[in-house]
């Protein structure tokens, strides 16, 4: 799926659920690196959004951080007990969140359809009023509330469960 297609995608489904959103266009933002120039504007708590694969790839996390925090992924490794945690190759991540890197994000759960991947919430986003994430292209962010997030999430049914990026025990 082409990125313009990702993005109507995500913006169909939040106009579905009833969700307002906001829109914000920017050039392509590969990292938070490059992206926090541009954040700066947005009024929202902006995250990492990682993508993992257990030792034995049958298993898929997504791991939403907040973009300041650091990570630990040794502690999530503990916590989870599959082993050593490896990024989850670009050939994972379209067939999963059927996105590229760079724009991964919980959005991309709108391709999960089996519910395969199990995503890990920043439990720092509580604190948040607004959320912002690339629409599966990561030459836009949407601002959300958080309640509309985790609306979001319900509908979808993937499983989800809030942690401590410093200490994911």
């Amino acid at each position: 799926m082409d990125r313009a297609a990702n993005r109507e995608k995500v913006l169909k489904k939040l106009e579905e659920l009833e969700i307002s959103y906001e829109i914000y266009e920017h050039p392509p933002l590969d990292t938070i690196e490059i992206a926090l120039p541009y954040w700066e504007k947005i009024n929202a708590m902006h995250f990492k959004n990682l993508f993992f694969r257990n030792h034995k790839g049958n298993k898929h996390f997504l791991v939403i951080v907040r973009d300041t925090s650091p990570f630990e992924i040794h502690s999530l490794e503990k916590k989870l007990k599959q082993g050593k945690l490896s990024f989850g190759s670009e050939k994972r991540l379209m067939e999963y969140l059927g996105v590229k890197p760079g724009s991964v994000s919980p959005f991309g759960l709108l391709n999960d359809e089996a519910h395969h991947v199990h995503l890990f919430l920043d439990q720092e986003m509580k604190e948040a009023r607004k959320v912002s994430f690339h629409p599966n292209d990561n030459t836009a962010s949407v601002v959300i509330t958080y309640e509309d997030l985790i609306k979001f999430l319900h509908h979808l049914g993937n499983s989800f469960e809030y942690f401590n990026p410093e200490n994911a025990n």
